[in-house]
Order: C-alpha cells, then structure tokens, then sequence
C-alpha cells in the first residue's frame, strides 16, 4: 500500500522553495553588472536593459507591439517545466513601411526562426535554430483576417506564419519539436539595423571577401572591421556571396554575428550607462513585435533570474538536419538526433550545471553516493493523475526497464503540483535513475524514506516515459558554439 502523503509535505515543498529562491550568486567572471540583465531580443539573442533604468524602461516599452496569441485553440501542448522560459524568435521578412526597400515578398515569413531556452536554474541561454527550409508537417490553421488558413500538411516550417501568422507558427513549432513555447519575439529588418548602429556597430571577423548583389548590394573586404546596421544586415542576410549559398551556412554565420554582439554588449558600456541603454532600446522597439504575455514584469522576472548569466553559457545549436530526398533545396530533421535534442530542451537537460542545490548540500554535509543500477532501486508508483490503471501501466514499463516495483496505489493528502521522484537521504542517484527515464519527473528528498527506495508521484502534468531510443543526452550531431568563442577570429 501507498504511504499516505499528509499535509506536511506541502510546508517541505514550501521549504525547499524558499531554499532555490536564496540560492547563492557564482562569483564574477565574465558576467553582467548586478545592475543590469538580460532578455532576449534580436534574431537569436536575448540582450536587456538595466533595473536602474526601469522607469524609462517602461515608457520605451511601450513602443513594442503587442499581439494576442489563444494558445488554447493548439489542443493538447507540451508540458511546461517549472522555471524554464522558451521564446520563438522570429526574424521577419515582412517588406512594408521602413522594410519597403528590400524588395517584394508574398505573405510575411520567417527570415530566421529559433526558439530561445532560457534556463535560471542551469544560469544559461540556448538557441536553438530551425532552418527555414525545413519539412515539417504543419498543423491545420484557420482563416483568420489577412491569413487563408490551411489544411494539415507536410510543408516548409517558415510557410506556416503565411498560412496563419505568429499563431499558426506558433502551433506548429510546438508540435514540430514537443518543446513548449512560453512567448514570442519578433524583430524585422528595421530593428536589427536600429540595434546594431545603438551599438556603434559590431566588430567582426570577415575570413573572405564578400560580394552579394541580393543582400543590399553587400561589398566587404576580408579581415577584421566594424559592420554599421546596413552592413551587419546585409551580412547576416546573405547567402550567394558566401560559402556554398545555403540557408545552413547562413544561420552559421548569423550564430557568429549574435555572439558578437553579445561579447559587444556585455563587454562594452551599453549596459553600464542607463542614457546608453535607453537609447539602444528605443532604436528598437517601434520594430518589435511580442506576444501580449511578455510583459514587463514578466521581462524583469527572467532577467533578474539570468543577470548572472556568463558569456560562454550562451549558447547557439542547429537542429541536426539533412537534405529531403525529394528536393536538396529543402532540409529534414534526422532522427534519432533531432529528438534527443528537443527532448533536452524540453526537459531542461541542455547544457550548464544541474547538480543544483541538492548536490551542493550534499557537497557541504561530505556526502557521497554510490553509483546504482535499475535493479538496485525499488519503486512505489503512486497515481496522482487520476486515469484508472495508470499505476499498473507505468509498473509494467518500469519494470521492463529493469526496475523492482514494490508497491502502487493512489495519494493520501496533498498532491505535489509536478510529477515528482522522492528519495531517501543520500539516494539521490537512485532517484536520479528514475527521473531520467521519465519525460518530466523532479526529485526530492524525503527523510521518512531509507536506502534506495524512492516513491515516483505522478500528477496532473505526468507525460509519460521517454522512448527508449530517444534519451536526454544530445549526441554528438549537435554542435554547440557559445557567445565566449569566435570560430573566425583566428583567420583575421
């Protein structure tokens, strides 16, 4: 039988709540002031603006458009992990008003397209690039004022923003990826000119010269040099002038140009100086677009959570891919490896240091766990859910994963608000063991237990197991570059 779960685990929850909040800061390094933070804002990067400036901050603000997205109208979505923000950055083609100039485009699509993971707990930010070229299958969308709509189909993953706009490309990223989407951020040409020349421009690395007549005419010499707003612009956009013209080495260089401009900014003296921040931000805002969510308490929040944040936890992914065999202009998500990383994103696995705080007690109390294997934990599976035979079904497949289950049953008392995985004092590993297996599980202690006895809790927002060919690991097709490293500095 169950052990019955009383009141009182509701006031440990709370403790180790207050415990995370007071958590200690790392010590300097290459890091933001502790008076300034950062959000995310640009075609893939989060930048931000100072809290002695907040006041300001909220009459620059006011100049960002704001659009309401009914996430409710997507169905079923992917679960949200506590703490974690996910933001779609949409780097937009759109060719009217400032944007006039850069000749015609059918319908408004995504120039870039990424989703930034921004993740306090592992103090780091990862963005992650979906080529625009890449097959997908696109949820239905419903007409809607200035969109068609569409049928469900298997198309280019920027078509979906023509079909139904932001919500549509919304919808269809979180089912692309089962990463779920927190809000959105789109910039269009205008803007990202107007924060470059704010920054005094962006010192690059040119390793070839570059001619490209479809990117404004773009004419670079190679070496190292300052690119103003119509050049960066121009730079990030370009593809025939450079490489082998594919969208891939594009968003290469575009990972380069980001990180750059992060090192610029939190390196140079647009974070130290509030008139220097104010008017980097109010270049920008009339150019950008957000979801009606994002508000600027919800902007303070993520920031003052990531101020610490250092320059080599930036980090920039592209989704592993491969031409679609039936035509080499448009790419396909390989498989196994797309999943992997998704599933880290989704689960908070990517990157940064996840001991947290448990391990840092146990550090300081001089404890050390054994290494366990499935065999040696025993596992009391309790339904929280509230689907008859749940407990039953995930004993099977515990077990078939090499699991001892000594018990299932439903909760007494109070429910956690996440699925989570207790453990006993110095089992942690155990526990460990069996939140990884899940697609979202935390873990706990919990002193009333011994050994490796741990009791798996399932609530409202249980997912499920992970496939067993699918694990949190990302392999080794995911190259990560950090905003800390330059790959073309060593040319120059």
């Amino acid at each position: 039988m169950p052990r019955k779960r009383s009141s009182s685990r509701g006031s440990a929850r709370g403790h180790a709540a207050q415990k995370k909040s007071s958590r200690s800061l790392p010590s300097k390094k290459n890091r933001l002031s502790p008076s300034a933070w950062i959000a995310v804002i640009t075609t893939g990067l989060v930048i931000g603006s100072s809290l002695t400036a907040y006041a300001a901050y909220i009459d620059i603000a006011g100049g960002i458009s704001r659009e309401n997205v009914d996430t409710d109208a997507f169905g079923d979505r992917p679960s949200k992990v506590e703490g974690v923000v996910n933001i779609m950055i949409i780097g937009t083609d759109k060719r009217d008003g400032d944007n006039a100039n850069y000749g015609e485009a059918e319908g408004e699509r995504p120039d870039t397209l990424a989703i930034a993971h921004i993740s306090p707990q592992r103090e780091t930010a990862t963005i992650v690039n979906l080529p625009r070229d890449s097959m997908v299958q696109l949820p239905a969308c419903p007409a809607s004022e200035g969109y068609t709509g569409s049928d469900p189909q298997l198309g280019m993953i920027n078509s979906a923003m023509t079909y139904g706009g932001v919500s549509c490309l919304w919808d269809t990223v979180e089912k692309a990826t089962n990463v779920r989407i927190d809000h959105f951020v789109s910039v269009d040409f205008t803007g990202f000119k107007g924060m470059v020349d704010a920054l005094g421009g962006v010192e690059m690395c040119i390793p070839e010269a570059i001619h490209d007549t479809k990117a404004g005419d773009l004419d670079l010499a190679a070496g190292e040099q300052v690119l103003k707003g119509e050049e960066a612009l121009g730079y990030v956009r370009s593809r025939k002038g450079q490489g082998d013209g594919s969208d891939l080495m594009r968003i290469d260089r575009q990972q380069e140009f980001m990180a750059a401009m992060a090192r610029q900014v939190m390196s140079g003296d647009t974070l130290k100086s509030p008139s220097n921040l104010y008017s980097f931000l109010n270049e920008v805002t009339d150019s950008i677009t957000s979801d009606d969510e994002l508000t600027i308490d919800t902007m303070a929040d993520i920031a003052i959570a990531m101020r610490e944040v250092d320059l080599k936890d930036i980090n920039f992914v592209t989704v592993p891919n491969e031409p679609w065999p039936q035509n080499e202009n448009r790419v396909q998500w390989v498989t196994p490896d797309a999943e992997q990383l998704f599933q880290a994103i989704a689960t908070d696995e990517y990157g940064g240091d996840d001991s947290g705080d448990d391990a840092a007690a146990d550090d300081d109390a001089g404890a050390e766990e054994e290494s366990v294997e499935p065999g040696d934990v025993g596992v009391e599976v309790i339904n929280g859910v509230g689907t008859t035979g749940l407990a039953d079904q995930v004993s099977a497949i515990l077990r078939e994963r090499g699991f001892s289950v000594s018990g299932t049953g439903n909760p007494e008392g109070v429910i956690p608000e996440a699925s989570t995985v207790y453990y006993a004092p110095g089992a942690k590993a155990a526990a460990d063991l069996v939140a990884k297996e899940a697609m979202n599980a935390t873990v706990e202690e919990d002193s009333s237990l011994s050994g490796n006895q741990v009791q798996l809790v399932m609530s409202s927002d249980w997912r499920g197991f992970k496939d067993k060919g699918v694990s949190g690991d990302v392999p080794g097709s995911v190259k990560n570059k950090s905003a800390a490293d330059s790959t073309t500095t060593s040319v120059c």
